[in-house]
């Protein structure tokens, strides 16, 4: 079941990284606080949509009016402790058929809204490397390896340099190496694992790229948190191979703070259109 879900993301994978391009219409041309926001204000329009065919709105209309005429009742009625606790008892359990009501629709969102996250981690979430700035590539074998291990080596390329290793974590099953950033532009480093030449995408430049920091392993959360890259097969002496990427420091479009912004952004604009798209949440 594991592997089929794996291969299912993996396929979705796909033509998603090729919609996800067209992100850097936005994300290049415009500040990263306003990209988030266009992106945040379409994502709680489509939403809210999504979320008004998904639900029953009558039900929810009814359980509406049903919670204002009990808080209406708690202020016409507060020097009467039955008609009090009665009304509060119905309002609080108005409050779980609203959630009740809104399982369904959050079901149908939680799949595209995870998807379209991991596309956007690929712009916010790290920024390249810029020339002559040192990282660490880390490779990580199969924890089924048995017997020495394959030799190992990045090929010589004009994009890095070298500076140490590898060196082998064998409690980990992993290689690293430090190495510097030389030439901006989008790059491939070639590993030859034994007799395999094995790739990993590095980005070197300035202001908003498309990262990928891992080459992730045959496993469905991996493969959807790191969708740039083709996964290692399942049967792959190579688990995967990552690059450490510096954090971007913003509030609205950095490392972390841009998934909290794109959540509150998304939510406001979704209250703003709710009257006019006739939503009742």
């Amino acid at each position: 079941m594991m592997h089929f879900l794996t291969q299912i993301i993996n396929w979705i994978n796909v033509p998603l990284n090729a919609a996800g391009k067209f992100l850097s219409i936005p994300v290049c041309s415009l500040p990263g606080w306003l990209s988030n926001t266009l992106i945040s204000a379409v994502t709680g329009v489509v939403l809210l949509i999504i979320f008004k065919y998904t639900s029953n709105q009558k039900a929810i209309g009814r359980v509406r009016d049903n919670i204002k005429a009990d808080m209406l009742a708690l202020k016409l009625f507060k020097d009467s402790i039955t008609v009090t606790l009665q009304s509060q008892g119905r309002v609080f359990k108005g409050a779980f058929q609203l959630l009740f009501h809104a399982v369904k629709p959050m079901l149908v969102m939680i799949i595209p809204v995870s998807l379209l996250l991991a596309q956007m981690g690929t712009w916010y979430q790290s920024r390249p490397l810029l020339p002559g700035e040192e990282t660490v590539v880390t490779l990580r074998f199969n924890s089924d390896i048995e017997g020495p291990w394959p030799k190992v080596d990045i090929e010589p390329t004009t994009a890095v340099d070298v500076t140490s290793g590898p060196v082998r974590i064998f409690s980990k099953k992993e290689i690293c190496w430090k190495i510097r950033a030389l030439e901006g532009g989008y790059h491939r480093i070639i590993v030859q694992v034994g007799q395999r030449q094995i790739d990993k995408e590095l980005a070197i430049g300035d202001g908003f790229m498309r990262i990928s920091p891992e080459r992730p392993r045959w496993h469905w959360a991996d493969i959807l948190l790191y969708p740039g890259e083709k996964p290692f097969g399942p049967d792959s002496v190579v688990q995967s191979i990552s690059i450490e990427y510096p954090q971007r420091p913003s509030r609205t479009s950095g490392t972390d703070w841009w998934l909290g912004y794109f959540f509150v952004a998304s939510l406001v604009f979704a209250l703003i259109f709710k009257p006019f798209l006739k939503v009742r949440i």
